[in-house]
């Protein structure tokens, strides 16, 4: 490889799956160029925490370890996923006074005034992952994207803060410490998924990214440029499956392999068999069956998800509508579903901003990986430029999503 090149790599931690993503970057062109690709199945944890650490560190290393031989470069930094119900959205907002009428607003103004906005805002057991500036205003002048350089005396800020519970953090450092790997950055999952599959027009006009994996469903809602509200909600598809395997008296495995191949999220008009094959055994279902024990999971899970969007305040009022993700966006006629319940346009996320040809990469289930990557990849430039070259630790600082939205503001 030449020497100005880098290498960004992104590790979705999902509740059953670890997904790996590397990317090789040249500083020439700045796009990444996907070189490696692993995924491992995942244990020790529930609904997107972890509860046993060496399950989660295990899976990491599996995966990383796939990518690492594919990529034939060795990782020791990465841009991890944090999922679970304790993700929390809140609002901020903070005044402070930066000095005499020609004073100049700077970077640390910024910082400062971010402080003041959430001092009291999070609780003290909560880390926060992100800040997202909304609007400032200086000195009555209102709806200011970047102060940066404008002179004034008083300024306020109206901010989004995306926070999570200490210990899971301190649970996802401890297993990626296991596996040898330093986190560079902890970003949501659902976030994380937006930066893979949304274009800088549905973030501008309004849209919902709507991740949808094994054990949890994770929304991001965008508008103006910014991210609004996010959310974690602690079902997915394996209680589908889960529902399968009971309400049709067989295996998970043979569940699962009912949900993949013959389950549709949209209730067919006539009743058939459909046949699945097991350990040399062969299985038949009824059709209606099928679509009765789904209809009833997934009503709940859209129940939910319109819920958190009528909280965010974007229930049918999102133009550019919904991009759904994860693994159970595989789901045959999901797209339609969520169309009809949600009142919203709906698509399934593909993946892009990056290079090379990779099986399966552009699927809605890499979204997230391919995500942190790109994050990742974006975070090492700017901390080596600013550092001279030398890279430093950035586990848990803010910034990175509003970083993210200045490139679409520029």
């Amino acid at each position: 490889m030449q020497d100005n090149a880098h290498y960004a790599v992104g590790i979705d931690v999902g509740t059953h799956t670890v997904r790996c993503v590397i990317g090789h970057i040249d500083d020439a062109t700045g796009t990444p160029t996907i070189v490696g690709v692993g995924t491992a199945p995942n244990s020790g944890m529930r609904k997107g925490t972890v509860v046993n650490l060496a399950g989660p560190a295990h899976a990491i290393d599996e995966a990383l370890g796939e990518a690492e031989r594919m990529s034939g470069h060795q990782v020791s930094e990465a841009t991890f996923s944090i999922n679970g119900s304790h993700i929390l959205s809140t609002h901020a907002d903070g005044m402070i006074a930066v000095g005499g009428p020609n004073h100049e607003i700077n970077s640390e103004d910024l910082e400062r005034i971010e402080q003041v906005a959430t001092l009291g805002k999070v609780p003290a057991n909560r880390e926060i992952l992100d800040i997202i500036p909304h609007a400032y205003r200086l000195d009555g002048q209102d709806n200011i994207k970047d102060p940066l350089g404008m002179t004034g005396t008083r300024l306020e800020i109206d901010a989004h803060v995306v926070s999570a519970l200490v210990p899971h953090i301190t649970n996802l450092q401890k297993t990626a410490d296991a596996a040898k790997v330093t986190p560079r950055a902890i970003i949501v999952a659902g976030v994380a998924a937006s930066r893979a599959v949304l274009s800088e027009q549905q973030i501008e006009n309004g849209v919902a990214l709507i991740d949808i994996g094994g054990a949890t469903t994770s929304i991001a809602v965008y508008e103006e440029g910014d991210l609004q509200f996010t959310a974690v909600i602690p079902l997915g598809g394996v209680h589908i499956t889960n529902d399968l395997a009971i309400g049709l008296k067989t295996d998970p495995e043979v569940a699962e392999k009912v949900k993949l191949e013959h389950a549709s999220a949209i209730v067919r008009s006539t009743d058939s068999t459909v046949t699945v094959k097991h350990d040399n055994q062969t299985y038949h279902f009824s059709t209606e069956d099928i679509d009765e024990i789904v209809e009833a999971r997934l009503e709940e899970i859209f129940e939910a998800i319109q819920l958190e969007l009528k909280r965010a305040g974007r229930a049918g009022k999102l133009p550019s509508g919904i991009v759904l993700t994860g693994g159970t966006a595989r789901f045959k006629n999901i797209g339609d579903y969520a169309k009809q319940y949600l009142g919203l346009a709906a698509r399934i996320g593909k993946t892009s901003g990056y290079g090379g040809v990779v099986d399966d990469i552009d699927k809605p289930q890499y979204a997230t990986a391919v995500g942190l990557m790109l994050f990742d990849g974006e975070t090492n430039a700017a901390s080596t430029s600013k550092t001279g070259g030398k890279k430093v630790n950035l586990k848990n600082a803010t910034g990175y999503v509003s970083k993210f939205m200045a490139k679409f503001k520029a």
